[in-house]
């Protein structure tokens, strides 16, 4: 499939997602949104993919929407193209979040406003220490679009995530890893390499159990503590005849590598 707004490479068992519009800061529209789209569904229709990664191209991982589009919607009809834009950004994200697979942020550089948002939906981050991330919707008068204010005060508290959608600042990526947003912090020219052996160590996991850990700990949030465990106890039911937990033990008692199937 050829794409004019992102890259799709694929290395090793990953698939690298790069968002190619360095000119404008990695900036989304309506057009990367689809394209984005459209690589989701490569991504779950190959079973032999372990990991998504999502980076930018240049010196952005993503500076949020496009302010020719944002100029353009905000004339004539804004509640029409607007809307319409925002209801098919956050179906995107919504989906990106849920996928059935570890989806890694490689933050090589500024990410802000819907480049954060991006990042919120991310299972694992990986981040250069020259980047910096912030919300920055304030400082030009914008609310969040995207599912920040949702998102945000669950990954790193609400006075924290209240402080970054008030002052709009942009925060070295150091605070955001004590915030407990981002797993690590490499120096730039290790990036890809850090990511490569992170998604090494991922494809030699079972994928149905880090499936199923996913889902567990998304629908735990979510749940009273007594509902949460209620729920880890019934999947651990379901795991317990799986193929994958018999090799996992195989493997164990022979002393070899286990071969996962992901069943």
């Amino acid at each position: 499939m050829a794409f004019t707004t992102i890259e799709l490479e694929r290395r090793g068992p990953a698939l690298w997602l790069t968002l190619n519009r360095p000119e404008v800061m990695n900036a989304f529209e309506p057009h990367m949104v689809e394209e984005i789209d459209d690589a989701l569904d490569l991504v779950e229709s190959d079973e032999s993919v372990r990991a998504l990664v999502i980076t930018g191209r240049g010196r952005a991982f993503c500076a949020g929407g496009d302010i020719a589009f944002v100029q353009r919607s905000a004339s004539g009809k804004p509640h029409d193209e607007r809307s319409r834009f925002l209801e098919r950004l956050n179906q995107v994200l919504l989906r990106l979040e849920q996928l059935p697979l570890p989806v890694i942020a490689a933050v090589n550089g500024i990410a802000l406003a819907g480049g954060l948002e991006i990042i919120l939906c991310c299972d694992l981050v990986i981040a250069a220490e020259s980047a910096k991330i912030g919300d920055a919707h304030a400082t030009y008068g914008f609310v969040p679009g995207g599912g920040a204010s949702a998102r945000l005060p669950r990954k790193i508290g609400v006075n924290r995530a209240k402080q970054m959608f008030y002052t709009g600042e942009h925060r070295p990526v150091s605070w955001w890893q004590e915030a407990g947003l981002v797993n690590e912090v490499v120096p730039a020219e290790r990036l890809t390499e850090t990511v490569d052996a992170l998604v090494a160590n991922l494809a030699a996991k079972s994928p149905l159990t880090l499936r199923r850990m996913k889902r567990l700990v998304q629908d735990g949030l979510e749940q009273p503590i007594e509902s949460a465990i209620r729920l880890e106890h019934m999947m651990g039911d379901l795991h317990w005849t799986s193929d994958d937990m018999k090799e996992g033990v195989a493997a164990f008692l022979e002393k070899r590598q286990p071969r996962y199937t992901g069943k």
